[in-house]
């Protein structure tokens, strides 16, 4: 019966993934329809050392995880998305945890409400702060939450950015550990969608200048673009507004307009000194910051 339930769930989930694509198929003709498909970057890079602490003080480092597929979420407690996934994180790390590591890297958190937060959620994954260096080393991290997929070479074969369906976390961990799965597998080539060569681009949104703020500035700038939400009716934060819709003129404007702000800050006071958000935001959007 355990297994029986494990491959009911592992069905209803590829279900899941495949079930936005059902209705257009359904509008095509038999020999145009397509099976499901996910990506792989065909010549990956090396992902990036974390040189960081998890919450009970141990290093943290990819080298000690080569061998299994590892998901490297970058997320905040007061992300909503970000607490969305958890619970789906928190499963799979669950069902595939020979063969699967999840690290979760807290961008803006105090450490003592992280650490309340994690016990709270039951999170059974490393969680640990993450530094500035390696925030810039995966390329500045513009929208919460996101993820990294690196294969069992420690290279990065995929990025997803803001909410996504678990069921496609899940087959991809399969077809990474070489179990197999209902859709077709296909790589490309990555010219900067995935992993960019010159890191310090991704800092900048679709039609966002970040170039003239120092570090703490753009972290400050980036934070409020992550908690605001984008007044357009997508109900996505201004960040994910301007990846997913890079033509809004609305996220566009009052993105200029908090970069503009973020730029008369105290280099050194950005990030604490950065405006919070209104308390309360759509559905789908980020939660305002806690702050002490």
């Amino acid at each position: 019966m355990r297994q029986l339930g494990k491959s009911l769930r592992i069905a209803l989930g590829f279900c899941a993934l495949t079930a936005l694509q059902s209705h257009a198929q359904l509008q095509q003709p038999p020999q145009q329809q397509q099976q499901a498909v996910i990506r792989f970057v065909r010549d990956p890079d090396p992902a990036p050392e974390l040189k960081a602490k998890d919450l009970n003080g141990q290093d943290l480092n990819l080298e000690a995880y080569k061998g299994k597929v590892v998901l490297l979420n970058f997320w905040a407690t007061w992300c909503g998305p970000c607490r969305a996934e958890i619970p789906s994180l928190i499963r799979l790390q669950e069902a595939y945890k020979d063969r699967l590591q999840i690290i979760g890297m807290d961008v803006d958190d105090d450490e003592e409400q992280l650490r309340g937060f994690a016990k709270n959620q039951g999170i059974n994954y490393p969680v640990a702060m993450t530094s500035l260096p390696v925030r810039l080393a995966y390329g500045g991290i513009g929208a919460l939450p996101t993820l990294f997929v690196i294969n069992r070479d420690s290279k990065v074969v995929q990025k997803h950015v803001g909410l996504f369906n678990p069921a496609l976390y899940e087959i991809e961990v399969r077809a990474l550990l070489d179990i197999p799965v209902p859709v077709r597998v296909e790589t490309f080539q990555d010219t900067g969608e995935i992993f960019l060569t010159h890191a310090d681009r991704a800092t900048m949104l679709p039609g966002v200048d970040t170039s003239k703020l120092t570090p703490e500035q753009r972290i400050a700038a980036l934070h409020k673009l992550n908690a605001d939400t984008c007044d357009c009716g997508c109900k996505y934060t201004l960040a994910q507004c301007r990846i997913n819709d890079p033509a809004c003129s609305l996220s566009k404007e009052r993105a200029a307009v908090i970069v503009s702000e973020a730029a008369k800050l105290p280099s050194k006071d950005a990030p604490e000194n950065s405006a919070a958000p209104p308390s309360s935001t759509p559905s789908g959007a980020t939660d305002a910051p806690k702050r002490k």
